[in-house]
């Protein structure tokens, strides 16, 4: 879940994406809220004259309760039937590359499972440096590159993917080094732990 909010660019209008879709959307207005569907599922909101929640920021904005609740309650007045359910955990945190095999398709792709504190994922890989036993930065699914592109569940030549592991360069990093490959960290770094500190 991803929360826009642009004062100056775009006016007092804030654009929360549930779910990154492509194609045909349709829009139907509820007074100051408009709900955002794909194939009669809501996939986001663009919610009017928003200036009494704090969004502490400009862009992209972090989502946190106060926000998430103050959404809800215009969601609520506008009488629209919807919960709104995010995952308020850090989207780019610290991984434990458990196992990796040879991607059945692809000669310079690997599947990695990571461990990532709460969870174990599935991640096709195409960096050449990924290997067992490295600590690396993981950008969940739903998470925003500094490019502006968002993670998502993919699959990448038949087997699924959920998430990315990050090189430096990615991760938008002062001195990220050119050539292609993951950033793999140091031993001091907890697993699960998020990797940007606030």
């Amino acid at each position: 879940m991803n929360l826009f909010y642009n004062p100056q660019g775009v006016g007092d209008v804030a654009f929360l994406q549930i779910e990154p879709v492509e194609g045909n959307l349709e829009y139907q207005q509820h007074g100051d809220v408009i709900s955002i569907t794909k194939d009669g599922r809501i996939v986001g909101f663009n919610f009017f004259n928003v200036n009494d929640i704090d969004f502490n920021g400009n862009g992209h904005i972090k989502l946190n309760e106060s926000i998430i609740k103050g959404l809800q309650q215009k969601i609520d007045d506008a009488q629209i039937n919807y919960k709104l359910d995010t995952d308020l955990s850090p989207s780019f945190v610290v991984g434990y590359v458990i196992e990796k095999e040879k991607h059945p398709n692809a000669d310079k792709l690997s599947i990695v499972k990571v461990d990532v504190g709460d969870d174990t994922l599935q991640i096709v890989c195409g960096a050449p440096n990924i290997d067992k036993a490295q600590k690396v930065v993981v950008a969940k699914v739903g998470a925003v590159m500094p490019s502006g592109m968002v993670i998502k569940n993919a699959e990448l030549r038949g087997v699924a993917s959920s998430g990315m592991i990050c090189s430096m360069k990615e991760l938008n990093l002062p001195d990220a080094p050119q050539e292609k490959g993951i950033m793999v960290l140091s031993n001091d770094y907890e697993i699960g732990a998020p990797f940007f500190k606030e």
